[in-house]
């Protein structure tokens, strides 16, 4: 962290500290691993551990979204999640920070088997229908959100339509790739089920996104919350790896899975591919490819 950053953000931090009660000064400021759009602290005070986000740089309401998103899986009693402090985006120069419970533990023979029955019981939460009442973002990118009474007008209008105007855009959707994945986003119904329910999602679950807590309890963080198909969350998780079988096994003894999935998974891994595409560049572009060429021809 640069000395001009760290000032600014200790004295936005006390500020924030005071607030909740906390007058004891600030301790230590560590920087942790794992902050991939956010600069992440580990902050002691003589009272308390906090794990601290901090961005000079805030899409509106990113942290905001963020903070929403872990209070709603913490409503569902499912699995565990940090608890939120403190939010605040209103600094200069779109500044913002998260104040978040410190959350750290030794990994146990049970946690993989709480985490597949955890992530399963989320999505045991039922849905209004498939969406969300706001936009929000994945990773920086942001993300809208619409009711829909159908997963596919979903998964259709709200995913992948806004992917491939992006990449459009920026150039990663052009020639045969664009024109196979207009083809699929237009013949999404052959393939997706016409009677899914909305099942709570944290929406960006890859193995980053979890931690070990005391006890080996798993924690989720840093969700894209939604009301969609259980089986987009699950192919995610099988996309880059990280999980372990006793994950799925737990998961499945929860919420057993449809015979159909195998054939739905690599569709559903395509919007995370396209994310990626987008933010990261072409070296996800033969996935996308593999992808298409499968379900289009």
């Amino acid at each position: 962290m640069q000395m001009r950053e760290q000032l600014v953000m200790r004295q936005q931090l006390e500020q924030v500290l005071q607030t909740l009660g906390d007058r004891s000064p600030i301790q230590e400021i560590r920087p942790v691993a794992g902050g991939d759009i956010n600069r992440v602290y580990c902050v002691q005070t003589a009272g308390r551990k906090y794990c601290v986000k901090w961005n000079e740089k805030l899409p509106p309401g990113f942290f905001a979204k963020e903070a929403e998103g872990l209070e709603r899986i913490r409503q569902s009693g499912a699995i565990a999640v940090p608890h939120v402090y403190a939010v605040q985006e209103d600094l200069p120069e779109r500044a913002g920070l998260l104040v978040l419970e410190w959350v750290e533990g030794a990994k146990t023979a049970a946690t993989d088997e709480q985490l597949g029955r955890g992530v399963a019981a989320l999505h045991q939460t039922a849905g209004p229908a498939f969406g969300w009442e706001s936009d929000t973002y994945i990773g920086t990118l942001p993300q809208p959100n619409r009711w829909y009474r159908q997963w596919s007008d979903y998964y259709r209008e709200c995913r992948l339509l806004p992917q491939l105007e992006l990449g459009k855009r920026l150039g990663r959707m052009s020639g045969q790739r664009g024109r196979r994945l207009e083809k699929v986003i237009g013949q999404l119904e052959q393939w997706l089920p016409k009677q899914a329910l909305p099942s709570l999602l944290h929406g960006d679950l890859w193995s980053g996104n979890w931690l070990v807590g005391p006890a080996g309890r798993p924690y989720l963080i840093d969700p894209s919350v939604c009301y969609g198909h259980d089986e987009f969350e699950l192919a995610f998780t099988e996309l880059f790896g990280g999980f372990s079988e006793r994950f799925y096994r737990s998961y499945r003894e929860v919420r057993p899975v449809s015979a159909e999935y195998a054939e739905r998974k690599p569709l559903y891994q395509l919007f995370y591919l396209l994310v990626h595409l987008n933010l990261f560049g072409e070296a996800y572009g033969p996935a996308v490819d593999r992808i298409l060429q499968r379900y289009a021809g």
